[in-house]
């Protein structure tokens, strides 16, 4: 006999960023596993945010301790990103870089991994960046907002400006997300 459950979603946990949320599946097991889901239309669209993405993306990282980021797009090519870790544990962080948000220049950062199978939430006008725990720490992104070259941007990962608590060393890091001038905005 099949059994029936009123299927509950996820959670959506604000965090000190307006409008960035660190969501909670809600795990479903039996003797099989577990079932869940990252994303629900009408969860996301009762909270007014994205529902439709352009891009489903995965970033695989060798090294513990490698930084990718602080990256977004100037307006009005801005993008809006739901970020999960499917291997590895990672410290995911977001920097609100929208000069008119009560959160302008403050960060949020959360530990997305394999067991834990939460997702962040990003909405546009902020950077994104993440940090390896693991080696062999695997991301993926949905993404709402076409790439576009010109209006990519970035942000020092540790410029004092925003003051990002990182759990560990940076000893891998792209030359030009290590030179990014100090913030002025």
């Amino acid at each position: 006999m099949l059994a029936l459950w009123a299927f509950e979603s996820m959670t959506f946990e604000h965090t000190n960023i307006l409008g960035a949320y660190l969501l909670k599946p809600a795990k479903h097991e039996d003797f099989r596993g577990a079932f869940f889901r990252s994303f629900d239309s009408d969860e996301f669209a009762q909270r007014k945010l994205t529902t439709n993405w352009d891009y489903f993306s995965t970033a695989t990282n060798v090294r513990k301790n490698t930084l990718r980021g602080m990256h977004y797009q100037h307006d009005p090519h801005g993008e809006v990103k739901l970020v999960r870790c499917i291997r590895g544990r990672v410290f995911d962080v977001a920097i609100d870089l929208r000069p008119t948000s009560p959160t302008f220049k403050k960060w949020a950062g959360v530990e997305l991994n394999a067991e834990n199978d939460n997702c962040f939430y990003i909405p546009t006008g902020c950077a994104h960046g993440y940090l390896t725990l693991e080696d062999n720490s695997d991301v993926t992104y949905l993404i709402a907002g076409r790439w576009k070259p010109e209006a990519s941007a970035g942000v020092r990962w540790n410029d004092p400006a925003f003051g990002v608590a990182w759990p560990t060393s940076v000893d891998v890091i792209l030359d030009r997300d290590a030179k990014y001038p100090d913030f002025t905005g």
